[in-house]
């Protein structure tokens, strides 16, 4: 068995491949995914819709009732 795609020694990352979170950065926020301000720690806060998880009906997937919890199917 000696069809290695890779070696030992070879890095990690491929150049020129953005990592996740640049992604964001250059494309902006995926579909569903909102800014709330920050919260502890001066960190990031955020809400999503069933958007953010599937893009089939996501309408289908958000509550009935605009008070309840929005939480999005895994």
């Amino acid at each position: 068995m000696d069809n290695q795609e890779t070696t030992p020694d070879a890095p990690a990352h491929t150049p020129g491949t953005a990592k996740g979170e640049e992604k964001a950065n250059t494309e902006g926020k995926e579909p569903g995914r909102h800014d709330i301000g920050e919260e502890g720690a001066d960190r990031p806060a955020g809400t999503a819709t069933a958007r953010s998880s599937t893009s089939i009906n996501p309408e289908d997937e958000d509550p009935i009732d605009p008070q309840m919890p929005n939480m999005p199917p895994a």
